[in-house]
C-alpha cells in the first residue's frame, strides 16, 4: 500500500507511482481484474431463494466496483482504473457466464496470487472491495425496502468470503 501520512511522499523504498500489471503475469492480472466483475454477476443472478434483482442490483454492483477507485489501496485503484480503461470493443473477461463452484475456486486462485505478490495491506483491500461488491448486489431485494438478504444471499456471500480469506 502507499499511502503517506499527512500528504508527504511516500518513504523510501515504497513505490510512488500507481501499482502496474508488471508485478502479475497476463494471467493474474487477468484474473485480478475479471473477478469483480464475475463475483456482480454471480450476486444478481437469481436462483432457488434468490430473488430475481434486475438492473437495479447491475447499477449497484457497478457503483461498488468504481468506489474502489477512492480505496488506499494501489491494487485496488489499478484493478479499477484497468476495469473502467477497456475500450476495445471486446467484451471484458467479467462478462463470462460463471457458475458458484467455478468463481469461488477463481476466488481461492486470486488469493493465492495475491499472498504470493501483494502487499498484505493491499492483499486484505481487494479481497474485502471484491466481496464488497456482492454484499452491494445482494442489499438489492425488489420490493419496499428491499435492503435485507434473503438467507440464499447470505449464504452466497459467506461462501464468497471463505473463499477470499475473509471468513
Amino acid at each position: 500500500m502507499s499511502h503517506s501520512v499527512a500528504g508527504e511522499p511516500p518513504s523510501a523504498g515504497r513505490r510512488a507511482a500507481p501499482l502496474t500489471t508488471a508485478a502479475y503475469s497476463a494471467a493474474e492480472w487477468d484474473l485480478l481484474t475479471s473477478l469483480p466483475g464475475r463475483v456482480l454477476v454471480a450476486a444478481a443472478a437469481s436462483g432457488p431463494g434468490r430473488p430475481e434483482r434486475g438492473v437495479l442490483a447491475g447499477l449497484a454492483g457497478l457503483d461498488a466496483v468504481a468506489a474502489g477507485r477512492g480505496f488506499d489501496s494501489d491494487l485496488v485503484r489499478a484493478v479499477v482504473a484497468a476495469i473502467f480503461a477497456r475500450h476495445d470493443g471486446a467484451p471484458a473477461p467479467a462478462a463470462r457466464l460463471t457458475d458458484v463452484v467455478d468463481l469461488l475456486a477463481a476466488c481461492r486462485a486470486a488469493v493465492r496470487v495475491l499472498q504470493r505478490r501483494a502487499d498484505p495491506a493491499d492483499s486484505a483491500a481487494y479481497r474485502q472491495w471484491v466481496q464488497s461488491v456482492a454484499g452491494r448486489v445482494c442489499r438489492v431485494v425488489p420490493g419496499p425496502g428491499g435492503l435485507a438478504a434473503s438467507p440464499a444471499d447470505r449464504r452466497f456471500l459467506d461462501r464468497l468470503g471463505g473463499a477470499l480469506g475473509l471468513g
